[in-house]
């Protein structure tokens, strides 16, 4: 079985600098509160080649939050959308023309 640790230790599958999420401007975007941006993150997931160790890890961990392996992970679960802060509005808003 292949870890995360043993992908690593072989440079011909990929190193580290290689993800997206060791980006360095890009690594706010994974634990961020705004969806937009775990949304963002999710689809920087989409060509990593360890996304499915990824997510298996995160849900063996039952992390906290963030986006794990092209998921949105909150209380250790996969959720599909995260929902913005604050209370959903009572009423729809009308378009200003």
């Amino acid at each position: 079985m292949t870890t995360l640790l043993t992908t690593f230790l072989n440079p011909a599958v990929a190193s580290a600098s290689m993800l997206p999420c060791h980006d360095m401007d890009a690594a706010d975007l994974f634990f961020s509160e705004r969806p937009a941006d775990l949304e963002q993150a999710k689809s920087l997931c989409a060509g990593c080649p360890l996304i499915e160790e990824c997510r298996q890890g995160a849900l063996d961990r039952a992390e906290p939050w963030g986006v794990w392996g092209g998921a949105i992970f909150d209380s250790g679960r996969i959720i599909a959308v995260k929902r913005g802060r604050g209370r959903p509005r009572k009423n729809p808003v009308q378009d200003a023309a």
